[in-house]
């Protein structure tokens, strides 16, 4: 698993969304950031809440120019029955995620349980907060679906940051990884 670090770019990439677009970061930055929440999949009761928080405070988000994105490794099927299943119509909902692209972005992967309707592999959630060029600026990274950092308190962050030029916060982690 890398590590990706604050003020770092992160690697441009591309998923499809259920609205039969795609998302390309590169493409789809927000003027002040990008919010790319990272969740289980369909199989996740807690991943439904998070998502529907998110739904319901876009409006807080645009008002803060952050373009917001909910990104899984589903497959097209799960993804579709996520927005009809969570009545998620208005969030972007990235789907097809790969491995290789969660394990670049640092998020930790699992195996589905036997005998649950967990898919074979998913990812675990995340948060990360892009400036707009493409560089870290925040990153919440679980390996644990419990736990979710408040959505109320990351647009306190952002008013914060915004109001104050606060620049990202622990990019000397590096130095301490020689």
């Amino acid at each position: 698993m890398s590590k990706l670090l604050p003020t770092n770019i992160i690697t441009d990439f591309t998923v499809p969304m259920t609205d039969g677009g795609k998302f390309q970061l590169s493409q789809r930055l927000g003027d002040n950031f990008t919010l790319m929440l990272f969740y289980r999949g369909l199989h996740c009761p807690i991943c439904r809440m998070q998502l529907s928080d998110l739904q319901g405070k876009l409006g807080d988000f645009a008002k803060r120019k952050t373009t917001v994105v909910a990104i899984s490794m589903d497959n097209r099927d799960r993804a579709q029955q996520t927005v009809e299943q969570w009545g998620i119509e208005e969030l972007m909902l990235g789907y097809g995620m790969g491995e290789d692209l969660a394990r670049n972005l640092g998020l930790y992967i699992s195996s589905g349980r036997p005998g649950s309707k967990e898919p074979r592999i998913f990812s675990e959630p995340a948060l990360l907060l892009a400036k707009p060029d493409r560089t870290l600026y925040f990153a919440s990274i679980q390996s644990m679906p419990f736990t979710r950092p408040s959505l109320d308190q990351l647009l306190q962050g952002l008013d914060y940051a915004l109001d104050h030029d606060y620049p990202a916060r622990g990019d000397l982690a590096e130095s301490a990884l020689a």
